[in-house]
């Protein structure tokens, strides 16, 4: 069929031949399709600039398309050659990965911990207008604008709040700015305060799913307002709770943090846990606490991946790298044990199946998700798999992980023009394809689990397709999802990176959006590109409160990595040296004090 229409797209991909007299090029996509890109005479090009940069200006592109396996972001039109079955594309704007060629900047040393600093100080300037004002989480609220301004409403949301506590807790951990660590201290001191119900019968924590603030007045809302969970109590509201005061119990050991934790945890296994079976139930009864009340409707009785999986990335992990402790190895175990048992389904689709009867029987027909695959959350598995892979190693993990990272490229990623997608069918349709289920947009949190994923799998297994992906993603994300204009990252862009600005996704603060997966991206990109991939010691940062820790030792290591991938090298307290502390077993022993020490620590890649 000849086109006979105009259409402006992106196409990515590695640079194949260049003439300049002629001025175009050739490249070929990431699943090898050849296109041949004319130059026009208003052709201008930009490298990829990170958030509180200026525009990156590359100069003469011309040594960057010349040379062969150069990534570029092509932006142009596609115009019908008359009597020809192809189509001429006129390249109006160039995205380099890199300032030089075959340079991808996400790999520089400092470029996420630059990046993480930057959103921190953004919803820190947006939510409490800091540095002018006082850090004060009663001006708090979930919906903000795309400048950050607020939009109006009175409504704080305990996770959005606990979300961007772990945003400047990891913030803190990588730059050590003291109004990081004070914005996630008093962020979790007002968790504690206004949503926590501590039940003194059954001696849990549960947590409120938010507030209505208006003035002096707080209303207190026990169950969901989302509409999937509408007047249940969620797991994953639950389990969220708990992400932005672990990671920041990682940095100060105050023992009421993990009094907390600890009383959540056993809410989960008292109530959530299924007594008779495996695996723990997504949605309770507010008043009876049982997950088999008809009025929950389509959540009665269910499983799924958050309320089995997000266990592990949202708290269990850090709390884990924390503690070291036993018990948490456990748990996180009987999570990728249960993963693995029951998500598979590659007898019928490349994806995982996600929603579940009690008895683990497939839900194909749960509100939206149907028969539908979410990209991220397969994506999510093989990065969370590859952390606990160095834990408790099993041949199962390692498979389970390989084979999503096999499959899911080709199933879930935009191979034209970069980017991962969102919700698409579990079974392809017409035309052979999964099918988009609304949209063939691409939100900032999929690519996020895609750029960890690959990160963790080429970091610890060394394969160069892993690497490849890895860096597809990143340019990708870089190259569209940050907002150089306003600060923080795009919830949404479309298909060809440009920003979607409708609804709720031009939002930077909503029910789905804080400094959360922005910011674990930022973090755990500098972990695993400087201390797997690019081989750079990076300092690390604790404020401990004295006695926090059993027999006064900080536990350091930045994520679960190889045993032996990495070692402290260098440990300084309140700006002086120390040396008592066990390079291998990353532990520091803390001094003995009635104050609070700063603790800087830089952790070593092992060559």
């Amino acid at each position: 069929m000849n086109i006979d229409f105009t259409f402006s797209d992106t196409i990515a991909g590695y640079i194949t031949g260049y003439d300049a007299k002629e001025r175009w090029f050739t490249l070929e996509t990431s699943d090898k399709r050849p296109f041949k890109l004319n130059l026009i005479p208003s052709t201008y090009a930009r490298s990829v600039q990170n958030l509180t940069e200026g525009w990156q200006d590359p100069g003469d592109f011309g040594p960057f398309l010349s040379t062969n396996g150069q990534y570029v972001f092509a932006y142009g039109t596609f115009y019908p050659n008359a009597g020809e079955s192809e189509v001429a594309f006129e390249a109006q704007q160039l995205i380099f990965p890199g300032k030089e060629p075959k340079v991808y900047r996400h790999e520089e040393q400092n470029w996420w911990i630059t990046q993480i600093s930057s959103i921190a100080s953004s919803y820190l300037k947006w939510q409490f207008d800091y540095p002018k004002e006082e850090i004060n989480y009663k001006n708090y609220r979930t919906m903000l604008h795309l400048g950050g301004s607020k939009k109006g409403d009175y409504l704080q949301e305990t996770d959005t709040i606990s979300r961007m506590v772990y945003g400047f807790a990891s913030a803190y951990l990588l730059t050590g700015k003291d109004e990081y660590l004070e914005g996630a201290e008093l962020g979790t001191e007002y968790l504690r305060d206004h949503m926590r119900f501590f039940d003194t019968d059954d001696d849990l924590v549960y947590w409120y799913h938010g507030l209505k603030v208006e003035g002096q007045k707080e209303t207190k809302l026990l169950t969901s307002e989302f509409g999937d969970d509408l007047d249940s109590l969620p797991m994953y509201e639950q389990i969220y709770a708990l992400a932005g005061p672990t990671q920041t119990y990682r940095i100060t050991g105050d023992q009421r943090i993990r009094d907390d934790i600890d009383k959540t945890i056993d809410l989960f296994e008292k109530y959530f846990k299924d007594p008779n079976g495996v695996g723990y139930y997504s949605h309770l009864h507010p008043i009876t606490l049982d997950a088999h009340e008809e009025s929950l409707a389509h959540n009665k009785a269910r499983k799924n991946w958050n309320s089995v999986g997000d266990h592990a990335p949202a708290y269990l992990i850090n709390l884990y790298l924390a503690t070291g402790e036993k018990a948490h190895a456990d748990f996180l175990e009987y999570t990728f044990d249960t993963i693995t048992k029951y998500f598979p389904d590659y007898e019928n689709s490349p994806f995982v199946q996600e929603k579940f009867f009690e008895d683990w029987s497939k839900d194909q027909t749960w509100g939206w998700q149907q028969n539908r695959a979410v990209v991220g959350h397969n994506l999510k598995i093989a990065w969370n798999l590859m952390r606990q892979q160095s834990l408790t190693p099993k041949d199962e993990y390692l498979d389970f992980a390989k084979k999503i990272a096999s499959l899911m490229p080709e199933a879930g990623s935009d191979q034209q023009r970069g980017g991962w997608y969102d919700v698409v069918e579990r079974v392809k349709k017409t035309g052979g394809k999964h099918q988009f289920v609304w949209h063939d947009r691409k939100a900032w949190w999929q690519q996020e689990q895609a750029i960890l994923a690959y990160l963790i799998m080429y970091g610890v297994l060394g394969d160069k397709e892993y690497e490849k992906q890895a860096r597809e993603a990143a340019a990708f994300y870089n190259a569209f999802f940050l907002d150089n204009d306003d600060g923080g990252v795009y919830f949404n862009v479309l298909s060809n990176g440009m920003p979607y600005l409708l609804g709720t996704e031009r939002f930077k603060g909503s029910h789905s959006m804080s400094a959360y997966h922005s910011t674990e991206l930022c973090y755990l990109s500098a972990v695993y590109i400087n201390l797997l991939i690019t081989k750079q010691p990076t300092w690390f940062y604790f404020k401990p409160y004295p006695n926090g820790w059993k027999d006064n030792i900080l536990r350091v290591s930045p994520d679960i990595l190889p045993p032996g991938s990495i070692y402290i090298s260098e440990v300084f307290i309140d700006e002086q040296p120390h040396y008592d502390f066990d390079a291998q077993g990353l532990t520091v022993k803390l001094p003995e004090t009635e104050e609070r020490v700063k603790v800087r620590v830089l952790i070593s890649p092992s060559k």
